[in-house]
C-alpha cells in the first residue's frame, strides 16, 4: 500500500502542476495585459503620428501647386508678349529672355518638390515614410516638417553631407 500512496502524491503534484499552468492570467475587466496595452498605445501613436505627416504633406503640396498655379498665371499671353518684344530694344529683350528663364527655372524646381512630395506620400502609403533610409529611425516631425521629403534623419543626413564634402575636395585635389 505505500507503493500507491507515493503513486497518488506524485499524480496529485503533476496534476496541481498541471492546473496551475492552464489557469488563466487574471486580468481586470475592461483592462488588458500590460504588453497588449503597451502595444495599442504604440499603435494609436502610430496612427495619429501617420495622419499627422500625411496632413502636413497634403499642405505642403497644395501651398507648391498654388505657387505653380500663381507663377503659371502670372505669364503673359503669347501677343501680349510679341507686343512688348516689338516695342523693346535688344537690352530689354535680353532681360525679358532672362526673367523667362528664371520663371522657367522656379517652375522646375517647385515641380520637382511637388514631385519629391508625391514620393514621400507613397512612402507614407507604404509604412516607409518617416523612418530613415540608412539606420531605420523614425525622422522627428519636426525635421519632415522642415524637409517634408526627407529620406534620412538629421545624423544619418550630416554624415553623407559630409562624406560628399570629402569626396568632392579628394576629386579637386587629383
Amino acid at each position: 500500500m505505500g507503493g500507491k500512496s507515493k503513486k497518488q502524491a506524485a499524480s496529485r503534484k503533476k496534476g496541481s502542476a498541471k492546473i496551475t499552468a492552464k489557469s488563466p492570467v487574471h486580468v481586470p475587466a475592461g483592462s488588458s495585459p500590460p504588453a497588449s496595452k503597451a502595444g495599442a498605445t504604440a499603435g494609436i501613436r502610430s496612427t495619429q503620428r501617420r495622419e499627422n505627416l500625411q496632413r502636413m504633406l497634403l499642405a505642403k503640396r497644395q501651398e507648391i501647386l498654388n505657387e505653380i498655379k500663381g507663377s503659371i498665371g502670372q505669364s503673359l499671353t503669347e501677343e501680349q508678349q510679341r507686343r512688348l518684344e516689338a516695342a523693346r530694344d535688344v537690352g530689354d529683350q535680353a532681360l525679358m529672355d532672362l526673367q523667362r528663364e528664371l520663371g522657367i527655372s522656379l517652375l522646375e524646381m517647385r515641380n520637382r518638390k511637388r514631385q519629391s512630395i508625391d514620393d514621400a506620400l507613397a512612402r507614407l502609403a507604404e509604412g516607409l515614410y518617416g523612418i530613415c533610409a540608412e539606420c531605420g529611425i523614425e525622422i522627428s516631425e519636426k525635421r519632415l516638417a522642415a524637409v517634408p521629403f526627407a529620406k534620412l534623419c538629421v545624423e544619418c543626413q550630416t554624415k553623407q553631407e559630409l562624406l560628399e564634402k570629402i569626396s568632392k575636395e579628394e576629386e579637386r585635389e587629383l
